[in-house]
């Protein structure tokens, strides 16, 4: 029992001085690997493909070995290059259009009038009764209609008319729009010193035209000569002055004399105003430029040769009722003819010879109302040619 008893106690002292042993040593944790940087996690993980083997290793620090640990990271190669385009896009600035891409198109549409020997027109034509030639060569006929297009008008006024035609235009400017069908359009332009747009472009049938019809109408110029010369011109004069300044031209001026204003009329600027309006319009309809005016020219920044180029380019015809001096018989005839050693005053008739366009000379007021039925009525009854130039 005593040898039992002791063994006991022993063991018993033996299993409690291995615990408080165990209990006083302490326990060896690792410590947590350190952050890492952003940077350091570049090149370990790449989306889509997992991570490698050497990635992980580089990511446990305790994984690797001491010349691992100090050897740096290798040199990241740079991508290449892509010089695939090297000029910037074109961009549109504020403002600007979006880019046009040109596009060589060699169809080219012919409007034809024609005219018997009496003037009046003739229809009931077919396309086998035409030829087309280009540089004396014929052409193929790839498209002919007889149907109306609708029409695309700028309308311009001649201002710079005298008092007394200027009265008739205005009087006659009422009968302008029964001239015109619905699906008409037309845009006012008036010239007097320099060219205005009275409107943009319109219906022919709406309430809009004859408002603008009815600012469109002026005086006109007061055609009185100026006294240059002569007694007159200076009035009363006591000592080289002019005593009352009512009567001097200059003011009470010393001068003595009086310089007459240059007369304006720039029927080529207005023109060509007039056409690039025209020139923004839809294809498919007839674009037309009617001028109401005595074809005088004076002081346009434009040359008639620019101005008929720009309308050949954009198909513009240009008709007109010539009024004033033109419309008179014998000044107006005379001027037509272009007789050597004589002015030429009238310009109109380059501007319709060259685009096909006509004029008609009106003196009277019914007269002027006439001609503008009669012209929409010549370009209603056209025949139109197409054909493909083989010219680049």
């Amino acid at each position: 029992m005593t040898q039992g008893a002791l063994s006991i106690v022993l063991a018993l002292f033996l299993f409690g001085a291995g615990q408080q042993q165990q209990q006083s040593q302490p326990q060896n944790i690792p410590d947590a690997p350190p952050p890492s940087g952003l940077s350091d996690l570049k090149g370990q993980v790449t989306p889509g493909s997992g991570a490698t083997q050497n990635s992980s290793s580089q990511g446990n620090p305790q994984d690797q070995s001491p010349q691992q640990q100090n050897t740096p990271p290798a040199a990241q190669t740079p991508p290449q290059p892509d010089n695939f385009q090297q000029a910037p896009p074109e961009t549109k600035g504020p403002g600007e259009k979006g880019y046009t891409i040109p596009v060589s198109v060699n169809y080219v549409d012919v409007p034809v009038t024609v005219r018997d020997k009496k003037g009046n027109l003739v229809a009931g034509l077919t396309w086998r009764q035409f030829r087309v030639y280009e540089d004396g060569q014929r052409q193929r006929i790839a498209f002919f209609t007889v149907d109306p297009y609708p029409l695309s008008v700028a309308f311009v006024i001649d201002q710079s008319l005298p008092s007394d035609i200027m009265k008739k235009v205005n009087q006659s400017l009422s009968a302008l729009q029964g001239a015109f069908s619905p699906a008409d359009t037309v845009a006012v332009f008036t010239y007097n010193t320099t060219p205005e747009m009275l409107s943009e472009f319109t219906a022919a049938q709406g309430r809009r035209l004859p408002e603008v019809l009815a600012r469109a109408q002026k005086p006109g110029r007061d055609m009185g000569m100026p006294i240059t010369t002569g007694p007159l011109a200076t009035g009363m004069m006591i000592n080289g002055q002019v005593p009352d300044p009512n009567v001097s031209p200059q003011r009470n001026s010393s001068a003595g004399f009086l310089t007459a204003p240059k007369d304006s009329h720039p029927l080529n600027d207005a023109i060509l105003s007039a056409a690039k309006a025209l020139a923004s319009q839809p294809r498919g309809r007839r674009r037309i430029i009617y001028v109401v005016t005595d074809g005088k020219e004076a002081g346009s920044k434009a040359s008639v040769k620019e101005v008929v180029r720009y309308l050949l380019t954009n198909n513009i015809s240009v008709y007109g009722t010539l009024v004033g001096d033109s419309a008179t018989w014998g000044i107006g005839y005379l001027d037509k003819m272009h007789l050597p050693l004589l002015p030429t005053n009238n310009v109109m008739p380059k501007y319709a010879l060259q685009t096909g366009g006509s004029l008609d000379a009106e003196f009277s007021e019914i007269g002027m109302q006439e001609s503008f039925a009669k012209i929409t009525e010549s370009v209603r009854t056209q025949y139109t040619l197409g054909y493909y130039s083989h010219n680049p």
